[in-house]
Order: structure tokens, then sequence, then C-alpha cells
């Protein structure tokens, strides 16, 4: 359910050389870069960047930083990332320097498979030489670490039959964990919402609300607070639904005032073409806007029109 799809007839040779011809020379022919760049698909733009180097001796990458400018340049130089090396770069960037930036770190570790979570992880220690792992866990701390760590083992049970007892004693445990107690048990929330499966959660949230009368989103957002309540929630959101979730990233990105633009890059580029026709539908739904309406009030110029084209129509 991605935008993006593969382009037909595909031929790495002649984009590669058209790109060269758009950065050659005085000036730069932005529209031919946005057009190819946006109409292929990872692994088309890998073969370009391929026989770019082939042809001209040169990275197409490195051609594009000196060429474009601005959030433009981030976008383009975003989707030549090798997915899972666009995920561990993200992740990297989250962790560096002065103050870690838990929105990206909840935002991937909530939202991906676990089959995704160990491609990344593997990619992450052959790029960097270095455990996600250990990265992040020397840049958190408390319960949000912890369920960092969960989601990390990327051992979440498989989906499969679902045991209604086990249901109901799951949301027992749950809510005496969190509405019946004086303080919270946050371990049990780490490690009900960590380790689950997927179809067995939203058994679970069902039969919460039966026992509680609270919807679980409610009792998070009472029980806990901080990092920690962002990703129980993002957790929570994402075994309901991965494209409303991202319907609601993308649509608090680009509401009031400025544009959150690395959320809008990230989340316009790694689900292009898994999930963005379903994301465009949630946000339709759910806020009653439309993405390509959104995108086209918050950005300008051509960062606008290749945000456009990777949306890939209107929901009006």
């Amino acid at each position: 359910r991605g935008t993006v799809t593969a382009f037909s007839p595909f031929d790495a040779r002649a984009d590669a050389e058209a790109l060269r011809k758009a950065m050659k020379g005085m000036g730069t022919d932005e529209e031919t870069i946005l057009k190819i760049l946006t109409s292929r698909n990872n692994c088309q733009r890998q073969e370009i960047a391929s026989a770019f180097k082939t042809l001209f001796g040169r990275d197409l990458v490195d051609d594009l930083k000196s060429e474009l400018t601005g959030k433009f340049e981030t976008l383009m130089v975003s989707l030549m990332r090798p997915t899972y090396i666009f995920d561990a770069h993200a992740l990297k960037h989250a962790i560096k320097g002065a103050g870690t930036s838990e929105k990206v770190l909840i935002e991937i570790l909530a939202s991906r498979t676990p089959e995704e979570v160990r491609r990344i992880k593997q990619v992450y220690q052959q790029e960097y030489e270095a455990s996600l792992e250990d990265k992040i866990t020397g840049e958190t701390s408390g319960h949000f670490q912890r369920l960092l760590v969960v989601l990390l083992q990327a051992n979440r049970d498989p989906d499969g039959g679902v045991d209604e007892g086990l249901v109901e004693q799951d949301a027992q445990v749950l809510f005496r964990a969190g509405e019946l107690k004086w303080g919270t048990d946050e371990e049990k929330f780490i490690t009900i919402l960590g380790t689950r499966s997927v179809s067995h959660l939203r058994r679970v949230f069902d039969k919460y609300m039966t026992i509680s009368g609270f919807q679980i989103e409610e009792t998070i957002d009472r029980e806990t607070s901080g990092d920690l309540e962002n990703l129980l929630l993002a957790v929570v959101k994402c075994i309901r639904s991965v494209p409303a979730y991202f319907a609601e990233t993308l649509y608090y990105s680009m509401k009031g005032a400025g544009t959150d633009d690395d959320t809008l890059i990230r989340v316009m580029v790694s689900r292009s073409e898994i999930d963005l026709l379903n994301i465009r539908q949630e946000l339709r739904k759910n806020f009653a806007k439309s993405l390509h309406q959104m995108i086209q009030k918050d950005t300008s110029g051509d960062y606008r029109k290749a945000l456009l084209l990777l949306c890939g129509g209107d929901d009006d």
C-alpha cells in the first residue's frame, strides 16, 4: 500500500545520465532530480547510484549534497539511503551528542516489525561498528530505557490463535498494575505491551475497556508521564494501527505554527513504499484533512513538489 512502486520501464543508466546532466555545469535542474528520485523505488535508486559511479566515477549522494540545499537536499539524500540504513542513520543521529531525540527513538522502535528491528540492529552494527542497544542504554534511563530494550529484543510473540484466558488475565494484570494500584507497576505494562502478539494485545485492549471502563490510552495517560508515557502510547497506537499512528504523527508535524520537517521527511520517506496510501486514508478519516493539502499549505518550492509526488495524490 505504498505510493512509490517500481518504475517501469526502468533504465538505471539513462536515469544516471539524466541526473548527471541535471547537475553538471552552471545551475541545477532540480525538477529532473526530484521527478526521477520520487518515482523510483529504493531498490532502483540504489541501482541508479551504482550506474552513476560506474559511468562518471562520482558519488551520486555527494553530488546531490553539493548541488542542493536545505530541506530539499535533506529529502533527496534521505530517498537515496537504503531502507535499513535510513532507520539506522536516524537512530544514530537521535542518540548522538548533547541531548537525545527521544521522539525519533519512540517513533522508530514502536512502529517497526520485529523483523525490521532485527535488520536495523544488524545494519547499525555494520555501519557504525557499535551496538544499537548499548548506545541507547547509554543515553536513556529508567522504565523508558527498559521498554526500549524490550522492543530492541524484537521478540514479540508471533501472531497466531488468541487464547481468551490469557487475554482476560493480561487485562486484569494491567488493570491491577495501573488503575487499582497506588502508584503504577510499570514493569507489567512494559512486559505485556512489549512482548505479546499484536492480535492478542488488540483483544486485551478491548477486554481492558470492558473491565475498567477506560481505554488503555487513558490509563497510560493518567498513570505515567514523560518519555515512558509517550513510548507506551506509541506502542499501543501502533498495535491498534500503524497507519493511524503515522497519520497522527504527520498531522502534528504540520499542525499549528511551524513545521517539524525532520519528522515530515522521515515519515514520508520511510512509509512511501509500505503504507502511505493507508496513512493518507487514516489522516482523512481521523483529522478530516488531506495529507496532500497539508503539505501544499505547509511547505514550498522544490521541497513541496517532491513531497507532493511522494504523497501521490489527494484524498478529497
